[in-house]
């Protein structure tokens, strides 16, 4: 049986996936989310002795025991979302980072600071109003003692799943010997879009700016349709009408690429998106596919729209359906004996919501692990001095 080396709390914990993702060497301390339905979840799989389904609002470190090694944030997205309304950090969902802020603050105040604060969110974070809501993300890290630097992770990495997301790291004081920093960006975890988002920030806060390095994961080896079951039992397989009903409503270009994967003489599956397009002036609905061996971007459902359908063709032989809940899960790398909500759009939630597992297992393994390390290392130095 593993030893917990490290501690953490988890903030808009969700169903637990960075949990999932740090793994049996670490120990969670304390776990909150407001959503009852996913505190279930949580609690389902995970128990309910460190988790406290509250609004962070109300919270107080009278509620998190002992002290975190790392604190884990995957803030609400949908006010930075390009697809969002805008508000940015002043909306009601998204502006919860700043009583997240308060707390580590309040901890801080307390001799309680985390080696470690991992922010996670939408790359729509770099560019809401204009970069401002990144550059204030930064602030509030360096006003709080932390040196910080960012890197975007595409679950496709590892995953069948087109996935970018922005992780936000920062580490307390001085950062010990750590061969994960280097003095420039590079690819692919410093995209073009994040290099301008950093010359957007103020002298003081580059100063205090980290470069992450971390190696370039191996080739992924599942794509989407290995992960696709033959009997569902969340959705049901369309009908031959609702099917053609479906290729219907896909462009010339789309219905090519169907074409080409019956041609293909191997089995395929696509990903499909139903998106509102305007052709001649005119607002139509149209049903975008891809067939790059990757899902699209997992979303929570608000509609008939947001979910993803799939499109298995062998040979003249094409059917469709809903993605079912627990391709959901596989997508975003959670186990599968991990118990999903019973009701498929609780368990969609959830699953769109969440992070991908492999991607937190890879920042700890990189980034969280050594840095928390260095820091234990070089404390126990200085008591043996």
């Amino acid at each position: 049986m593993s030893t917990s080396n490290y501690k953490f709390y988890e903030f808009f914990a969700g169903g637990g996936m960075a949990r999932a993702g740090l793994g049996n060497r670490w120990s969670c301390l304390f776990a909150n989310d407001f959503d009852h339905k996913k505190a279930q979840t949580y609690a389902t799989n995970w128990g309910q002795d460190s988790l406290l389904c509250e609004d962070i609002r109300n919270l107080s470190p009278c509620d998190m025991p002992d002290k975190a090694d790392l604190i884990w944030g995957s803030f609400p997205c949908q006010d930075l979302s390009l697809a969002g309304g805008g508000a940015g950090l002043k909306g009601d969902r998204s502006g919860t980072f700043w009583p997240f802020i308060s707390h580590i603050e309040e901890l801080c105040s307390l001799g309680r600071a985390p080696a470690i604060v991992a922010l996670e969110n939408v790359v729509g974070t770099l560019t809401s109003h204009k970069s401002s809501d990144f550059v204030s993300i930064c602030k509030a890290l360096d006003d709080l003692g932390y040196k910080f630097g960012a890197v975007v992770v595409d679950a496709a990495h590892f995953l069948p799943h087109s996935r970018p997301r922005l992780f936000i790291i920062g580490t307390k004081g001085d950062l010990p010997t750590f061969k994960g920093i280097k003095s420039k960006p590079s690819m692919p975890w410093h995209t073009r879009g994040l290099i301008n988002a950093f010359e957007k920030l103020p002298k003081s806060l580059k100063d205090n700016w980290i470069w992450w390095s971390i190696p370039k994961p191996k080739a992924r080896e599942l794509d989407f349709i290995d992960i696709i079951e033959e009997n569902p039992k969340s959705v049901k397989w369309h009908s031959p009408s609702e099917t053609t009903a479906l290729l219907s409503m896909m462009s010339e270009i789309n219905l090519a690429k169907v074409e080409t994967a019956k041609l293909s003489g191997i089995p395929m599956v696509g990903g499909i998106y139903k998106r509102t397009r305007y052709e001649h002036g005119i607002k139509v609905q149209r049903a975008e596919v891809r067939f790059d061996k990757i899902a699209g971007c997992l979303r929570t459902p608000s509609g008939g729209s947001s979910r993803q359908l799939v499109l298995c063709v062998n040979g003249n032989k094409v059917k469709s359906r809903l993605i079912s809940a627990r391709e959901t899960a596989r997508l975003m790398g959670l186990p599968e004996d991990y118990k999903l909500p019973r009701a498929y759009n609780e368990a969609y939630h959830l699953t769109g919501d969440g992070v991908a597992v492999p991607v937190v297992r890879y920042l700890a393994e990189h980034i969280f692990e050594p840095v928390i390390q260095a820091f234990k290392t070089t404390e126990t130095e200085k008591e043996i001095v």
